[in-house]
Formats: C-alpha cells, sequence, structure tokens
C-alpha cells in the first residue's frame, strides 16, 4: 500500500520529470520534484506558520496564567485550553505539515534507492501510459544512457562518505542541507532572553524545583533547531547525494515560504496602522485641545 499511494506516484513524477525535460538531467528533475511537492504544501504550510505565530503570541498570557495558578498544574492546565479554545488554537496544528511531509521523505528515501541501485526500475517501475515518451523509449533499448549526475558534475548516486574518503561534492550539498534546515527552523523560533536550556531545566529539576511545562516545550524546540540538522548530516553522508539535493532544495523554497508570509504579515500589519492612524491623529488633536483649555483655566486661576 505505501508502494502504490507513496513511492510508485512520487517515482513516476520524477520520472515524468526527467523524460521531458530538455537534457534529461535527474538532477534537475529531482530539484523540480522538490520544488513541485513544497508548492502543493503551500496551504498547509501557511495556515501552520501562522498557527505557529499564534502561539508564540501567546507568550505573555501564559506565563500571566502560571502565575495566577500558583503552582496549581490542573489550574493552571484548564486555563490554558480555555486560552486555546477563546483564540480557536489548536495546540497541536503545527504537527499537520510534519506529518504529511514525513512519508513523502520516506518515499523519496525508496524512489532514490530504487532508482539509483537499478536504473531499469525507470522502465519496469512507471506507469504503462509513460512508456510512449520518446526518452523512456530511448532508454528502453539502452538502460545506458542514462545520467545519475546533476548537470555533469555532481554523481547523485554516489555517498559523500566511503572508506576510499569523501566525496566533496555530495558533502557540500549534505551540509548547505542542513544549514538551511537550520535557518529555516530558526525563523520560526521564539526569542526569549529569560529562556533556559533543557539540560539546566532537568538539573534544576533535579533538585526538586519544579519544571514548567510551557518552558519545557519551548527548550525542547530550541533543541529541535540543533538535533534536526545534526541528524541530515548523518544521514545525508551516508546515503545517495539525490536525497541531500532534495533536502536542499525542500528547504531552500520553504525559506523563501516563509519570508514571503511573514512580509504579508507585516504589510497586513501596515495597512491596519494605517486605517487606525486618522483616528489616533484626531485623539492627539482632541488631547492638545484638552491641554491648552487646562493650561489656560490654570493661568485664569492664578491671576484671581
Amino acid at each position: 500500500m505505501f508502494d502504490t499511494l507513496i513511492v510508485q506516484p512520487i517515482f513516476n513524477l520524477l520520472v515524468f520529470i526527467y523524460a521531458i525535460i530538455p537534457g534529461h538531467d535527474i538532477g534537475l528533475a529531482v530539484i523540480m520534484v522538490a520544488i513541485i511537492v513544497r508548492m502543493l504544501l503551500w496551504p498547509l504550510a501557511k495556515k501552520q506558520l501562522h498557527h505557529t505565530k499564534a502561539i508564540r503570541a501567546l507568550q505573555p498570557e501564559l506565563k500571566r496564567i502560571k502565575k495566577a495558578a500558583v503552582g496549581d498544574k490542573r489550574k493552571e492546565s484548564m486555563m490554558v485550553m480555555e486560552l486555546y479554545k477563546e483564540r480557536e488554537i489548536n495546540p497541536f496544528g503545527t504537527l499537520g505539515l510534519a506529518l504529511v511531509q514525513a512519508p513523502i521523505l520516506l518515499g523519496l528515501f525508496f524512489v532514490l534507492r530504487k532508482l539509483f541501485n537499478d536504473p531499469s526500475s525507470i522502465i519496469n517501475f512507471s506507469y504503462s501510459w509513460l512508456h510512449g515518451l520518446g526518452w523512456l523509449q530511448n532508454l528502453a533499448s539502452d538502460i545506458n544512457h542514462f545520467d545519475s549526475t546533476l548537470f555533469g558534475i555532481v554523481d547523485l548516486k554516489r555517498v559523500a562518505s566511503t572508506q576510499a574518503g569523501f566525496y566533496w561534492p555530495a558533502l557540500v550539498l549534505v551540509i548547505a542541507s542542513a544549514m538551511t534546515q537550520y535557518y529555516q527552523t530558526k525563523m520560526l523560533m521564539p526569542r526569549s532572553k529569560d529562556s533556559r536550556s533543557l539540560r539546566r531545566i532537568f538539573k534544576e529539576a533535579g533538585k526538586g524545583q519544579q519544571a514548567d511545562q510551557q518552558e519545557v516545550m519551548e527548550a525542547t524546540g530550541r533543541f529541535t533547531l540543533y538535533i534536526i540538522p545534526f541528524l541530515i548530516i548523518i544521514v545525508g553522508i551516508n546515503f545517495v547525494t539525490g536525497l541531500a539535493l532534495y533536502w536542499l532544495t525542500t528547504s531552500s523554497v520553504a525559506i523563501f515560504q516563509q519570508s514571503k508570509i511573514l512580509k504579508e504579515d507585516v504589510a497586513e500589519a501596515e495597512v491596519v496602522a494605517e486605517a487606525t492612524a486618522p483616528a489616533a491623529a484626531a485623539d492627539d488633536q482632541t488631547r492638545k485641545k484638552h491641554r491648552k483649555k487646562s493650561k489656560k483655566h490654570k493661568a485664569r486661576r492664578r491671576r484671581k
């Protein structure tokens, strides 16, 4: 079922793009698949980003709830859930994109392994209606025409780390993909000067100091800022370079999407500010008139 619903559709999308693009570059096809998948996830990504920002905006109120609960965790939890309900926020809403992306990434893992380990799968595993494409007919007659490189430079079927040493073009792609993932995550991280690290929270909890659940969640989020890029490097250097290329592309597109959404939010805030500016200006004028009247009244009293 996983092959039928996930692996084969992704595989055939990759093969279709590979067969129709000029030059028939498999690396370019991987890049285009990454862009298409990310664009298809655009509505979900936008919803997740707005949801993340909404939760971040609640941090001051969550801190006030913590003080009001005075250590009563049950009361604090009830007040937090009431706040979420009032603001129409689902605390698990940010997991949607991750749950969709996980099977796609796993499916791509099998797609690239199948493609580069057995290039003849381009014919054997593809849908029959694709076999009429000219380039696939060419490969069916001689599979040696298949080129596993990106622009003839980076061999996508090789791994970055081998017993013979490092394959440097692949290593560069792996490191670049980890860096873009780091920056993508950091764009959405809350910034608080008094935040404690996860290690410090557990250390103080071991001394009897009660750990705050919200603070633990924030610290865990900061921990993933480093652990995910680290895992990308570990996986990337031991798998075909095509996966690192996909990861680099999808993270780069995600950064562009997040920047665009954040700019849209700033623009919307400016529109609201401009709309309220006349009212604010009127209020300022009223306050100035009151101050002038007050000064005149005080001057009359002094003369009397």
